[in-house]
């Protein structure tokens, strides 16, 4: 999974240095990627779905022509990609001034900056925007206005959005929904095929979810392999899941799995909850006189990172989980990944780990019994408990 087999060290000056984390997106997913690359994560992207435009899509055509016919009293603009498509789409039909002259004369609501950003690229103003870049809060507004024989275009990107379609019918208005995008499986399933195997592998440290079909896509995958227990249990024991926001985490919480968003439903918060959680979650032990923290595919040995063949941690983590204590050369041998019967696969695995942690003596060799991690004598106590 890495090429990271370089004991040289060098200071983990980055949150992120030594995690691998999973990107699923397929919109952005180069952003994300850049700023977790930026502070020192090791990233896999695979997009577990991929956004089909509607421009030729007798849905998105048939809608725009419905609120063209009758006009609606309220707008909700949901994405600034979709508004965007949905305009252009609009042009391309020849009905672009047309739908922009309807916008002008309806109550407008942009559910974040983007859209609002959108909406004015496109000569248009907002009335509203709310500050949670929250559905739940547009709807709260709306209802708490009442919304009994009101006519309300509902932008979607994507996915539907049921509960929010079906408050606002039972609350007595008239609902047309506009689908301008579909999100359907990746053409290319080999990427989600290796993120998936990296997951329950636990080659991954963390997953990042920007959207709930993302989730669905990912699922359902794991599925068609007959892994998704696997997948759920990697998941809620070693794997961070990290959602940018509570509707992306909603089809993992159903299945028990805990999750992690920011306050703020963006790409960049969501990165600085990385920042945190991960490094937080990382094993610490005081052994032979210096700090060792275990991070996913590396070691920090005093601040200084230190990459680690994957025979080499596996070494490390099984010695890791009890510190201390002596670990059988046959027990060693099972951790070793693709080991067979031979014990001298221990010993030459266990010498190329004493290098590239650059400091031998954290390891002790214990004469015809196995090894043990040279845990501090004043630590002792509490880990041997």
């Amino acid at each position: 999974m890495h090429a990271t087999t370089s004991g040289n060290a060098k200071p983990a000056n980055e949150p992120l240095a030594g995690f691998t984390v999973g990107v699923t997106a397929a919109r952005r997913a180069d952003e994300l990627g850049a700023l977790l690359q930026r502070r020192g994560a090791t990233v896999l992207h695979a997009p577990a779905l991929r956004i089909v435009p509607l421009a030729d899509d007798s849905e998105l055509l048939t809608a725009t022509k419905e609120l063209l016919g009758h006009a609606p009293d309220i707008v909700i603009a949901t994405t600034a990609i979709g508004f965007r498509g949905w305009i252009e789409a609009a042009d391309g039909w020849g009905l672009g001034e047309a739908l922009l002259g309807c916008l002008r004369g309806v109550e407008l609501l942009a559910r974040g900056p983007k859209v609002k950003g959108a909406v004015r690229a496109a000569g248009l103003t907002e009335e509203w925007s709310p500050s949670s870049e929250s559905m739940a809060e547009v709807l709260d507004r709306l209802l708490g206005q009442g919304v009994a024989g009101r006519r309300v275009a509902l932008q979607l990107h994507g996915e539907p959005l049921p509960g929010f379609v079906e408050a606002l019918r039972a609350g007595g208005a008239e609902v047309v929904v506009v689908p301008v995008y579909r999100w359907l499986p990746p053409e290319d399933l080999a990427p989600v095929d290796r993120l998936l195997d990296a997951t329950v592998a636990r080659s991954v440290d963390a997953l990042t979810f920007t959207s709930a079909p993302a989730v669905a896509s990912l699922l359902a995958r794991a599925d068609e392999r007959g892994m998704r227990d696997e997948l759920l249990a990697a998941l809620g024991h070693d794997v961070l899941a990290a959602c940018v926001g509570s509707v992306t985490a909603l089809p993992l919480q159903s299945l028990g799995v805990d999750t992690v968003q920011p306050e703020r439903f963006r790409i960049g918060p969501l990165v600085q909850l990385l920042c945190r959680e991960l490094p937080s979650r990382a094993r610490v032990l005081p052994v032979a006189g210096h700090r060792v923290e275990i991070r996913g595919h590396a070691v920090l040995v005093d601040d200084e990172l230190r990459s680690l063949p994957p025979a080499g941690m596996a070494l490390l983590r099984a010695l890791a989980r009890r510190p201390g204590w002596v670990v059988a050369r046959a027990e060693l041998l099972r951790a070793l990944p693709g080991a067979g019967r031979d014990e001298h696969a221990v010993e030459t695995a266990m010498a190329r780990l004493r290098t590239a942690l650059g400091a031998p003596k954290l390891i002790h060799t214990v004469v015809k019994r196995g090894y043990r991690l040279a845990v501090d004598p004043a630590a002792g106590s509490k880990y041997a408990g």
